[in-house]
């Protein structure tokens, strides 16, 4: 196999499907390194899966991104998992987008609900969350599981009203 970069003999091959296409990803060793993989010691399928989506349509552009703003390269961000301004954001949001979820198998990082604060906050938590579906729930005009939410609120109140007395 070649190198999908230069066309010298491939030693890394990938092979990952999106949205159920396979797509495959060959890489030299020089390409690998540039990409952050190091072939001589154990990696992370997560790491090495991130940003390779569009693998053969523009590898070789997508190897050199940088943010515009601060001049940060893709492999110094993967390296030290920081990022350097705030247009880095922009610039990487597909790896930021795939990091978070896979660490925390969602789109969103919610964050946890120190154990002090106790049931009162998880409640309260819950109410707001609830209340942002119950709004987009409307705005699609999805009055079924509108009357589901609004349920489903008005028992965490209950619980929330049983829990301060």
């Amino acid at each position: 196999m070649k190198c999908d970069v230069c066309e010298k003999e491939a030693v890394v091959h990938l092979t990952q499907v999106l949205d159920g296409e396979m797509k495959e990803v060959h890489l030299c060793e020089k390409h690998a390194k540039a990409q952050g993989i190091d072939i001589n010691s154990p990696i992370s399928i997560t790491d090495i899966l991130m940003g390779l989506g569009e693998a053969k349509q523009g590898i070789a552009s997508e190897l050199s991104l940088s943010c515009p703003r601060c001049g940060m390269a893709r492999e110094e961000f993967r390296k030290t998992g920081r990022l350097g301004c705030p247009d880095c954001y922009n610039t990487f949001m597909a790896e930021l987008a795939a990091a978070v979820k896979a660490m925390h198998h969602a789109n969103q990082h919610i964050g946890k609900i120190p154990a002090r604060e106790g049931v009162q906050t998880r409640v309260k938590s819950k109410i707001a969350r609830l209340k942002k579906d119950l709004d987009a729930a409307i705005a699609r005009e999805d009055y079924e599981k509108a009357a589901g939410i609004r349920d489903q609120i008005n028992a965490a109140r209950d619980q929330a009203q049983g829990g301060e007395s």
